[in-house]
């Protein structure tokens, strides 16, 4: 006959640990010196800017998005080629299902969207946004076009909310641009 403590400790255990363990796993795709690469292949510097935001700041991009600010400091980098500004590179994050979906933005001088890139995909599920095929639907969108899935991006089954919330943290970020961003 077993003994019913040394049959927990060598097979219950570690199943249940296994159980237990997190389904959702990082993904990383690109850092964020390829992905500047990727969507400014033309620039020669990356200047950093992050940009500090007042709690009056954010409130006025939740308004003007629709969506709340999370961070006090937004990741941006001034895209140049000799000294000429080709853009703003902004690195975000938002929720998808569960887990923070982290992805960058290529935004235009005049506010279009040039080009998103997914750097780390943590959820399960719906992966399938970091496909070019998905993120085209984005190259130059500006604030005043609609912003609304299944409309203009198509939604991705059983990845809704990530749709949903990278659609909705572009426009925050093109909101984030007219704002506070300068266009030289």
């Amino acid at each position: 006959m077993h003994d019913p403590a040394s049959y927990w400790a060598h097979y219950l255990v570690p199943v249940a640990v296994a159980v237990a363990a997190p389904l959702a796993q990082a993904n990383d795709f690109l850092t964020i010196p390829q992905a500047q690469q990727a969507l400014f292949p033309a620039a020669r510097t990356f200047a950093e800017r992050p940009l500090a935001l007042s709690d009056d700041q954010r409130s006025a991009i939740a308004n003007a998005a629709g969506v709340r600010q999370r961070w006090d400091v937004q990741k941006i980098w001034r895209a140049e080629k000799d000294g000429q500004l080709l853009g703003w590179f902004v690195v975000d994050d938002v929720v998808g299902k569960h887990e923070f979906i982290t992805y960058a933005a290529a935004l235009s001088p005049d506010g279009r969207v040039l080009g998103i890139e997914v750097l780390s995909y943590r959820e399960t599920h719906g992966g399938q946004i970091r496909e070019a095929e998905w993120r085209k639907h984005f190259v130059g969108k500006k604030l005043g076009d609609t912003f609304k899935l299944d409309e203009d991006v198509p939604n991705i089954s059983g990845a809704t909310l990530s749709c949903r919330n990278v659609l909705d943290g572009v426009k925050r970020l093109l909101v984030i641009q007219k704002l506070y961003l300068p266009n030289a």
